[in-house]
This record gives structure tokens, C-alpha cells and sequence, in this order.
């Protein structure tokens, strides 16, 4: 038997122990240089949000949204719209004081603040300097808002 023989012999009975250490250990040894990768190379700072512009703008189109339809629609109709304007306000201006640092209650439910907490908040809003509509409301009164 010469030394070529033995060559291949060793790497016939050592191909599936290796095979099979590869298999057990790639994805550790991958997820090491992914690690490496990553604190090298880090990611830059992302948003935590949308725009304060666009927070601004949104809050804005539902408060005249809001306004609208209090004016307009018959109070059978205009219920539940108004219920889920008034609930898109909310997580708006939650989202707006969350970005301005402002303090604000947090709801359990995303738009489920009370009618004095919407009010204060819109109007700490306003003060911190965001552009609000003077008026308003009237939000609901069975004490949603």
C-alpha cells in the first residue's frame, strides 16, 4: 500500500466526520462573522416614526375632518365616523408627542385617551409649536374623548 492509498483512505473515513462538523458548526461560525460584521459596520441611526411633518399634516387634515363632519352629517350617521376620527386623532397626537419629547399619556388601547387627555395633549402640542386648527372639537361626549 503506498502512501497515495493510505491518502485517500484517511480522507474516505474522515469526509463524514468533517462533512458532519461543518454542518454542526457553520451556522455558529456564520452567525460570529455576522456579529463581527455588525459591530464594525453599524447600521445608521433609523426614524422611530413618520415625519413631524407629516404628523403635523395628518393631525391637521383630521381635525378639519372632524370638524366636517360634526357640522354636517345626521347624528345616527356620523357616530361611528366620528368615533374612529376621533381615534385617529388620538394616535396621531400621541405619535407627534412621542417625536417633540413631550410628556403624554400612554393608552392601552392605540386612540383610547379620554376626552380631557386629547384636549390637553393637542393643545401641549400646540404649545411645543406644532400648527393646530384654533378650534378644536366638540369631541364626543359619552366619554371616549
Amino acid at each position: 500500500m503506498s502512501a497515495l492509498d493510505l491518502g485517500k483512505l484517511a480522507l474516505i473515513v474522515a469526509a463524514p466526520t468533517l462533512i458532519g462538523a461543518a454542518v454542526a458548526y457553520a451556522p455558529r461560525w456564520c452567525g460570529a462573522v455576522a456579529d463581527r460584521w455588525r459591530t464594525m459596520h453599524p447600521l445608521p441611526p433609523q426614524p422611530m416614526g413618520p415625519p413631524i411633518e407629516q404628523l403635523a399634516a395628518d393631525l391637521r387634515r383630521l381635525l378639519r375632518l372632524h370638524s366636517d363632519l360634526t357640522a354636517s352629517a345626521h347624528l345616527a350617521m356620523r357616530a361611528h365616523r366620528l368615533w374612529a376620527v376621533e381615534a385617529a386623532i388620538a394616535t396621531r397626537a400621541v405619535e407627534a408627542a412621542r417625536a417633540l419629547d413631550l410628556p403624554h399619556p400612554e393608552p392601552t388601547n392605540p386612540g383610547a385617551l379620554t376626552r380631557r387627555e386629547l384636549l390637553d395633549l393637542l393643545t401641549a402640542l400646540s404649545t411645543a409649536g406644532l400648527v393646530l386648527p384654533s378650534k378644536v372639537g366638540p369631541f364626543t361626549s359619552d366619554g371616549r374623548f
